[in-house]
C-alpha cells in the first residue's frame, strides 16, 4: 500500500511540473520584456526587440516615394527648408574653369538593365511602357514646371533640380568623382526630376534667381527642393539665390 501511494505521489509530481512547463512557453504577456521566438536578440540580454513590421521594408528600387501632394521625392516641409535656407553659406559663384557634364558620371546603372534616367522616368509617370533594353517609351507624364501632359518619352528630360554646372560653381568642383557622380543619380533627395524637355532646356544651368518654374503653383516644391539639395551636399548660394528662394518658399500654403 505504501509504495502505490508513493507512486501516486510522483505521477502527480511530473503532471503538474509539465503543466507549468507548457505555460511558460506560451510566451511571456506583451510589454513584459520577454523574448518572443520571432524576435530580435538584444545584445547583452534582456529579452527581443519585436520584429518588424512588413511595412519597415526597404523602399523599392527607385528611390523614396514622394509624400502626399509633392511629386518630388525626400521633400522637407516648409518651415525645415526656411531653416536650412537661412543656414546655407553666402558665396559668390565660382569659376567655371575644368567644368565638364562628363566630370559628373551620369547616368547610372539601377539594376535590371535599368539606368537612373529610365528610373526616374518610370518614378515619375504613369502607365509606362518600356523596351527590352528598359527604355521608356510610352505613358503619361505631368510637367511640374509648365503642366504640359506628354505621352511619348522622347519629349521628357530629366532634369537635375541643382544644375551640374551650378553644383560647380557652388562646391562641387572640389568633390571627388564618386560624390559628384552620387551628385548626379541622386534617386533619395528631391534632386531628379522628369519635365518636359522645352522647360528643362528653357532652365538650362540658371539658379532661381535667373530662372522660375512658369507654373507658379510648382514654386513651392521647387523652392524646397533647391534648398534640401543644397543643404544636403553643403552647397553655397547667392543672396539674390537665398532671396528668390525665399519668395519662393513664401509660396507654400
Amino acid at each position: 500500500m505504501g509504495r502505490q501511494i508513493r507512486l501516486r505521489r510522483v505521477r502527480v509530481a511530473a503532471s503538474a511540473l509539465a503543466v507549468a512547463v507548457a505555460a511558460g512557453c506560451a510566451g511571456s504577456p506583451a510589454g513584459s520584456g520577454g523574448g518572443g521566438g520571432s524576435g530580435v536578440p538584444v545584445p547583452g540580454g534582456g529579452g527581443a526587440l519585436p520584429s518588424p513590421p512588413a511595412s519597415s521594408a526597404a523602399p523599392p528600387a527607385g528611390g523614396a516615394e514622394p509624400a502626399r501632394g509633392d511629386v518630388l521625392p525626400g521633400l522637407v516641409d516648409a518651415e525645415t527648408a526656411r531653416a536650412q535656407l537661412a543656414a546655407l553659406t553666402v558665396a559668390a559663384p565660382g569659376t567655371m574653369a575644368g567644368y565638364s557634364r562628363s566630370r559628373f558620371t551620369h547616368w547610372a546603372e539601377q539594376g535590371d538593365r535599368c539606368d537612373t534616367r529610365e528610373t526616374v522616368l518610370q518614378r515619375d509617370g504613369q502607365d509606362v511602357v518600356r523596351d527590352a533594353e528598359c527604355r521608356a517609351v510610352t505613358g503619361t507624364w505631368r510637367s511640374l514646371y509648365d503642366g504640359a501632359v506628354v505621352t511619348e518619352a522622347s519629349g521628357m528630360d530629366i532634369d537635375h533640380i541643382v544644375p551640374l554646372a551650378e553644383g560647380w560653381r557652388s562646391g562641387a568642383a572640389a568633390w571627388d568623382a564618386a560624390k559628384r557622380k552620387a551628385f548626379a543619380n541622386d534617386l533619395l533627395r528631391p534632386q531628379l526630376l522628369a519635365v518636359s524637355a522645352a522647360s528643362n532646356r528653357s532652365k538650362g544651368d540658371q539658379a532661381p534667381d535667373r530662372w522660375q518654374p512658369p507654373d507658379r503653383s510648382s514654386w513651392c516644391q521647387y523652392g524646397r527642393a533647391w534648398t534640401t539639395v543644397k543643404a544636403a551636399y553643403g552647397l553655397t548660394a547667392t543672396e539674390d539665390e537665398k532671396r528668390m528662394l525665399g519668395t519662393m518658399l513664401d509660396t507654400c500654403s
